[in-house]
């Protein structure tokens, strides 16, 4: 019958279209997954950038940082030599005075009279010896013309004698009382600068008194007095008889000073010498240092710092403070980039820091690659990329590919900074 027919084409349509419309969808979550699958792949990430030196030997001064105190070079008290009352004093405190210059006046006027009264009797005595030695002469005439007795030639020769060391002894207390008119000028021994005045005007001095009128202290050139343990001279000794450690010209300026604010002191000083007894209770010797002062900022009793040059280091290995890593021991360690571009850690021994650089004793040789920034991008076995480490260079001007064999500049400039605190 033909109504079944319609029904037949429906039913076939329909069921097309259902498989039409699943293929799609399986199309469709294939697509999908294959996109899911592309969005979840890892990709690969470059190696982490990080700043290197590398090291080389290069000669490096062994320096000390120690402690002492400033003292003068010379120091003389100024006393007076004769009694007797001060009527003036002639100098500024604190200023500088020059040797034999008048700072105190003491009444002379006893002290004239003194020595117009030895004058008075060396004249007395002169003309006491104009007469025996006429008279010696007048008996020595006689004695020839055989008019005069031997004896009387004799006491009028030693009358003539008798009378010349009465002069003689006159010319002494002359002289004698001469010399205590000009002690009542009180002169400064020597050149510097004198401190406070210790007696004022109408201060009788007594005969025999011992006491101090003022203080004079050169201070141009100036001494510093440093410590420094038996222990450490003792090593120092040992470095440069194995020669570890080459010695410095006796001649050279070797010591700068320390100030209270961190600076450095303008000039330069000179180890004169070292102590030859410890002391027992400390342990330690005492280092003369002798430093220029021209504009006295440096005075007696001052504490200062000294960092002082003891030695030549001819081939010591140095790299930056921020280089040196510690372990939880405290121990320091350093970051390696091998040959084959992977980091390592690597133990070492420091010495003292030296121009804001860790100087290493042992654990580091030439040409080996230090790892200066970019420590927490690495681990121990990565693969990293390396540019070469300076100090201070802005951002922008840093390069950012460059091989590590360029490092030798930075490293060269790093130990050209300004002087750091040695330890």
């Amino acid at each position: 019958m033909t109504p079944s027919r319609p029904s037949l084409r429906r039913t076939t349509r329909n069921g097309w279209t259902r498989s039409a419309t699943l293929a799609v969808s399986l199309v469709m979550v294939a697509v999908s997954a294959c996109n899911d699958q592309k969005a979840t792949a890892p990709v690969p990430t470059p190696p982490p950038e990080v700043s290197v030196i590398k090291v080389k030997a290069q000669p490096i001064p062994y320096l000390r940082d120690l402690p002492g105190r400033v003292a003068p070079m010379r120091i003389a008290e100024v006393r007076s030599r004769v009694s007797g009352l001060v009527i003036k004093r002639l100098f500024e405190q604190g200023s500088a005075v020059r040797e034999g210059d008048i700072l105190y006046k003491i009444d002379p006027a006893p002290y004239e009279v003194e020595l117009a009264s030895a004058e008075a009797a060396l004249a007395r005595t002169e003309a006491a010896l104009v007469l025996a030695t006429q008279q010696a002469e007048r008996l020595e005439t006689l004695l020839a013309r055989n008019t005069a007795s031997q004896a009387q030639y004799d006491a009028a020769d030693a009358a003539r004698k008798q009378a010349a060391a009465e002069v003689a002894g006159a010319k002494a207390t002359r002289d004698r009382a001469r010399l205590n008119l000009s002690w009542t000028d009180v002169r400064a021994p020597i050149s510097g600068r004198i401190g406070r005045a210790l007696l004022t005007e109408g201060t009788l001095i007594e005969q025999g008194s011992t006491g101090v009128l003022a203080t004079v202290q050169q201070l141009h050139p100036i001494y510093v007095d440093i410590t420094q343990s038996v222990g450490e001279l003792n090593k120092l000794r040992r470095d440069f008889a194995s020669g570890e450690l080459d010695r410095l010209s006796h001649d050279a300026a070797n010591v700068h000073l320390i100030m209270d604010d961190g600076t450095l002191y303008g000039s330069a000083g000179r180890l004169l010498f070292s102590d030859v007894t410890a002391d027992p209770s400390t342990g330690q010797v005492t280092l003369r240092v002798q430093i220029p002062n021209p504009h006295d900022e440096l005075f007696p009793g001052m504490y200062v710092r000294a960092r002082i040059k003891q030695g030549i280091d001819s081939d010591a290995i140095a790299v930056p403070q921020q280089a040196i890593q510690r372990t939880d021991e405290g121990k320091p360690e350093v970051w390696l980039v091998k040959p084959d571009g992977r980091v390592m850690l690597q133990p070492v021994e420091v010495g003292p820091v030296v121009d804001g650089s860790w100087v290493v004793r042992e654990g580091l040789a030439p040409g080996q690659n230090v790892v200066v920034e970019g420590f927490q991008k690495i681990a121990a076995g990565m693969e990293v990329k390396t540019r070469p480490w300076k100090l201070e260079a802005p951002a922008e001007d840093k390069p950012h590919d460059a091989d590590a064999s360029d490092t030798d500049t930075a490293s060269s400039d790093m130990l050209k900074q300004p002087v750091a605190q040695a330890r």
